[in-house]
């Protein structure tokens, strides 16, 4: 069986493009979505983190845009991304870049010897964090096919008049549980209102449909492919999204618990609360991770946690931090001049982060999902990790019951003399 990119009906183009990272085989979640998506159906899909599922939806989805000879830059973009955070919005902005030609190392001929001839301006990235005249000013520059952002600076542009919507052939929910979350939901939905208005501005269904692409044999009332991924999107989490995901939304699950239970080890350290910081000290220094990923329920106490680990090449990563010093904190931790990273849930959604090999939780999550998405930083790309949590008799208790409720065998451990290993039993 052919298992390569071509055999899903990616192009050459893409294909030479990810040669550049030895990237040759599909992963099994884009084994299953990038045909959906080229035959134009809508999907949500869920994913362990690192499986490539930002992939899985940019290769078809650019593909259909470059295949698409209707489409020009003038009506607005045509791809629209959303997510929750700048890091991620930003990194997914990079990947699309990338498999447009622009990453680095040799960048490959398309089958005709160009380059996408419709992609000749930037991806553009369009986040709360980002100068907004600067961003305006971008728009009109480029005048972008494809637009990375957060729902709530594109629902600004667009009330501004700076971004159409009316030109949009896909739209993406990247991290849609956080979307739809009730922080984000108001926006996100006031977003797709927007959306709507502006896609029945241009008739029903859009214009033309995409060029000769395939189409499914079904009834559909608007022209607008939609996608909505996230590694943590449970089927209590889909309800939000699936008003927003037309008639016949196609959902595809992968075997996440493979990564859970086989690649990642789960270990269980008991620490009295107050004194978690030192805990956290001497397991770092009887370890020594190469890569480490530490969470913290909350957000201010990141910077604390960073400071009090004064011989470790540490920084921390959260929500009220300026976007250099976020930007800063996650370059260096993907090149491995940070160590050490220390972060809230919310900052490190999506991120992906090669070579992490730990992943130490210093408050035990109330809920499995939780749980999965931090354990899913490490074991990416075929690779074993560990997932370690610090917590009290109460936090114990509660990591057993996610234990059973997950499938997990979490294996308790103990520091003595600068080594870790089992308890000893008295």
């Amino acid at each position: 069986m052919d298992s390569s990119f071509a055999a899903l009906g990616a192009l050459p183009y893409f294909s030479a493009r990810l040669g550049e990272r030895n990237i040759y085989r599909p992963t099994d979640i884009q084994q299953r979505v990038i045909p959906e998506l080229l035959a134009g159906w809508s999907v949500i899909f869920r994913s362990a983190t690192g499986t490539g599922k930002t992939f899985a939806y940019l290769i078809p989805l650019l593909q259909r845009l470059w295949t698409d000879s209707a489409i020009s830059g003038s009506g607005g973009p045509a791809l629209l991304v959303l997510s929750p955070t700048y890091e991620l919005c930003a990194q997914i902005r990079d990947e699309a870049e990338f498999l447009l030609g622009r990453g680095k190392g040799k960048k490959p001929e398309a089958p005709d010897g160009d380059s996408p001839p419709i992609f000749s301006g930037k991806v553009s990235l369009l986040t709360g964090s980002g100068n907004l005249s600067r961003q305006i000013d971008g728009l009109k520059r480029d005048r972008p096919l494809a637009v990375v952002g957060n729902p709530g600076r594109i629902l600004l542009l667009s009330r501004m008049g700076k971004l159409k919507l009316g030109n949009l052939r896909s739209l993406v929910f990247d991290e849609g549980d956080r979307l739809m979350a009730e922080d984000l939901r108001g926006e996100t939905l006031e977003l797709w209102e927007h959306i709507v208005r502006a896609g029945k501005g241009r008739g029903a269904g859009g214009s033309a449909g995409p060029g000769d692409l395939p189409e499914p044999d079904r009834n559909r009332d608007e022209n607008l492919i939609r996608a909505a991924c996230s590694a943590t999107l449970s089927a209590e989490n889909q309800e939000p999204l699936l008003p927003l995901m037309g008639k016949d939304v196609k959902i595809i699950e992968t075997a996440e618990q493979e990564i859970l239970r086989e690649r990642i080890q789960h270990w269980a350290i008991w620490s009295e609360g107050r004194r978690k910081l030192q805990t956290l000290r001497s397991f770092l220094a009887a370890v020594k991770p190469r890569k480490a990923l530490v969470f913290v329920d909350r957000s201010w106490d990141a910077e604390k946690i960073v400071s009090n680990l004064p011989h470790l090449s540490a920084a921390a990563l959260y929500g009220g931090m300026d976007k250099k010093r976020r930007r800063d904190a996650a370059a260096g931790f993907r090149s491995g001049k940070i160590t050490v990273l220390v972060s809230s849930d919310l900052a490190a959604r999506g991120l992906d982060i090669p070579g992490i090999t730990h992943v130490i939780a210093l408050d035990v999550p109330q809920d499995g999902e939780s749980y999965i998405h931090r354990a899913g930083r490490t074991a990416r790309a075929g690779k074993r990790g560990i997932m370690v949590s610090i917590g009290d008799t109460d936090e114990m208790r509660l990591l057993a019951r996610l234990e059973k409720r997950l499938g997990l065998k979490v294996y308790p451990k103990e520091l003595y003399r600068g080594q870790i290993g089992a308890p000893v039993e008295e």
